[in-house]
């Protein structure tokens, strides 16, 4: 089953090859995905440009957090206007404050790994 085009916004970035955020955005445009990119600092992955300011996009579906819980209270208010169908927690960045948050807010929550999930087909 060929997965349709969920736009990912990626939040804790990193042009960095051996961190997680940067494996994520080269397996989501493999299983093309369009992707967006958030972290402090500016760069390029697999042709995806990291965005410092946070994104104006409103058609994003899924964000995938690489943060942990105490960087995340700046974008809160943020995500929950995005409106997203959900937002993945990865390993490290659970957080039940915002967990809370999102959930009362009408926002799906996931605590995963976005890699297992795109090679298991649960993305």
């Amino acid at each position: 089953m060929k997965n349709t085009n969920k736009k990912t916004l990626v939040i804790g970035a990193s042009t960095k090859p051996e961190r997680y955020s940067n494996k994520a955005i080269r397996m989501l445009r493999e299983y093309d995905h369009e992707v967006v990119a958030l972290a402090k600092r500016t760069g390029h992955v697999d042709g995806v440009s990291i965005q410092t300011g946070f994104p104006k996009e409103n058609d994003i579906h899924t964000v995938t957090m690489y943060l942990g819980a105490k960087r995340q209270p700046e974008y809160y208010e943020q995500i929950i206007k995005l409106k997203p169908k959900r937002v993945i927690f990865n390993p490290g960045a659970e957080n039940d404050e915002f967990i809370e948050k999102l959930e009362s807010a009408g926002i799906e929550t996931v605590e995963n790994c976005t890699l297992v999930m795109l090679r298991t087909q649960q993305f």
